[in-house]
């Protein structure tokens, strides 16, 4: 099926955002628009504090925008629900319950009988690379592992879209490289749509089908980008190189 062909998952008209502060309103997101096909992998890049965040938690239900719409799947998004998981960078995992309780959690709220939740806990668990892991707690893993649990957790649900922001910004150089590669290798064997927020370009390069570069605050889109690159990709390609020269050049007009 085409990309043309694929049906519209979320859509974003004139979204504005605007909070209260004590010296009065301030304008973080200024008519945004945006639509994502079924399954695609899209990164929001954009200069930090620049806005990023609050589109998430918009799109997450968290937030409600001062104007326009969002919709998923064609229903106007009017709080959190089961359709979207979200990544978030600093790892919220419940400290007293294991890999196996963390990943469960959502289907036990939801009241999902313990054989069927244990069931498909035990399935992302071993889709993140975790057996073995089941009844480690959190103390006892190491931050990307702890990523692992994250992205676990929210797959679990079975969520139609992943937002996910900057999950990997607070790894170290070695585990967040090897985190893309194990986030790119979990999208390709289950799908999803995933909007993915970064402020670093080359992990937006090496993952997203798209890239759109937002602008500084208040937030809009300045330039969008098809990456065409077959996967793996490899960072030191000429095309990869270039893109990333491309970008980065955009990024820094608006600093």
């Amino acid at each position: 099926m085409s990309m043309e062909q694929k049906r519209k998952l979320i859509e974003c008209r004139g979204v504005s955002k605007t909070f209260k502060v004590p010296e009065g309103e301030n304008q973080v997101i200024k008519q945004f628009d945006f639509t994502s096909q079924e399954n695609e992998f899209i990164c929001l890049f954009g200069p930090g504090q620049c806005g990023k965040t609050t589109l998430i938690n918009l799109i997450a239900g968290f937030e409600s925008p001062t104007t326009g719409t969002i919709s998923v799947n064609g229903k106007a998004v009017e709080g959190p629900g089961p359709d979207r998981g979200v990544v978030f960078q600093n790892i919220t995992l419940f400290p007293w319950l294991t890999t196996m309780g963390n990943v469960e959690y959502g289907l036990k709220v939801a009241g999902v009988a313990k054989e069927e939740r244990r069931r498909r806990a035990q399935k992302y668990i071993d889709l993140v690379g975790l057996q073995g892991f089941e009844d480690s707690y959190p103390i006892q893993l190491s931050g990307g592992m702890k990523q692992r649990v994250g992205i676990a957790r929210a797959y679990c649900i079975e969520p139609e879209v992943m937002l996910m922001d900057e999950p990997f910004g607070a790894l170290d150089a070695q585990t967040r490289y090897l985190m893309q590669e194990e986030l790119q290798r979990i999208w390709q064997t289950e799908k999803r749509t995933i909007i993915f927020v970064t402020n670093n370009i080359e992990e937006a390069i090496y993952l997203a089908d798209r890239i759109l570069v937002l602008s500084n605050c208040p937030a809009t889109v300045k330039k969008e980008y098809k990456i065409d690159l077959s996967r793996p990709r490899k960072y030191t390609s000429p095309e990869f190189l270039a893109l990333r020269k491309e970008i980065t050049s955009i990024v820094d007009k608006t600093q």
